[in-house]
């Protein structure tokens, strides 16, 4: 029986994250950086699926890689300029095993300065101080919503994002006996069109391949392509049959995708932009 015990600490994680952006080429997307990491590692598939709690569509092994890459973040080895997307950065590719040992406690110390500043801060103004290690994960908060959503209301929301992402004619048909098929829509690209199926999965537990093969069996010769959009999480396996050779390729949505697709659309989301003016001291010197 597999518990949060077996999965490895973020700490133990944040070398293997690094060794796989060196393996990747020096960038990759979160879901890469996840499986190169368990290719590096050989992780057991009980400890890859080991679920980070009750209500949480993410793996414990995932939700600790996300507290890797955030640490070697805030030391300055990786960036991530597009969400989703990390590089290692030049300072990140030369660290050390004992450099990349230190990161947790130089991120802590880092931490317990911020919160002595900010307490001299508060202490100065009056305020309390409202600081803390742990970031809050916007991503996790919309996952939960979206579990607690209706599954006809999820289906309608997939529809709706089909459609302000340049889908037309989106239809949900939600019919029980359709092969898992939830909705079709057509998808113009310049002069060209295609239709399209989907299926919904408001799902908790990761997607296998047995899925991904249903869903395809049921859209053979009625459509041109298939998208499959989850709350969770697709295994490797999944991936892997998605795009299989000989067989009709099928887009994969996770629940990390849906978040970011809900997020660029505005659609249950704010995003709040901080506004930063720099001041030209030489202008007025010289006026």
């Amino acid at each position: 029986m597999i518990t949060n015990d077996d999965v490895p600490k973020f700490s133990a994680l944040i070398a293997p994250t690094v060794a796989a952006l060196k393996s990747l080429g020096g960038s990759a997307s979160n879901q890469e950086i996840h499986d190169e990491v368990v290719r590096l590692e050989r992780f057991l598939e009980e400890i890859v699926e080991h679920p980070h709690g009750d209500n949480s569509t993410l793996s414990e092994l995932e939700y600790r890689l996300k507290w890797a890459r955030t640490y070697l973040k805030k030391v300055g080895a990786v960036n991530n300029a597009k969400p989703g997307i990390w590089t290692l950065t030049a300072h990140g590719f030369g660290m050390s095993e004992d450099e990349l040992g230190e990161v947790p406690r130089r991120v802590r110390t880092m931490n317990r300065n911020a919160r002595k500043e900010a307490e001299t801060l508060n202490s100065a103004s009056g305020m309390e101080d409202e600081s803390g290690d742990v970031e809050p994960d916007w991503q996790e908060e919309l996952l939960q919503a979206l579990l607690a959503m209706d599954p006809s209301a999820f289906e309608r929301l997939c529809q709706r994002v089909l459609r302000e992402s340049g889908f037309v004619k989106v239809e949900v048909t939600g019919r029980s006996s359709d092969g898992g098929i939830d909705g079709n829509g057509i998808l113009r690209v310049n002069l060209v069109s295609f239709q399209v199926l989907f299926q919904s999965k408001r799902w908790q537990g990761s997607v296998g391949s047995s899925v991904v093969r249903d869903f395809r069996g049921a859209m053979m010769g009625r459509a041109d392509k298939g998208l499959i959009i989850t709350t969770s999480r697709f295994t490797a396996e999944a991936r892997a049959e998605a795009t299989r050779d000989g067989a009709p390729a099928i887009d994969l949505i996770d629940g990390e995708d849906l978040c970011d697709l809900l997020k660029n659309l505005r659609i249950g989301t704010k995003v709040e932009m901080v506004e930063q003016v720099e001041v030209d001291t030489g202008y007025f010197a010289e006026f």
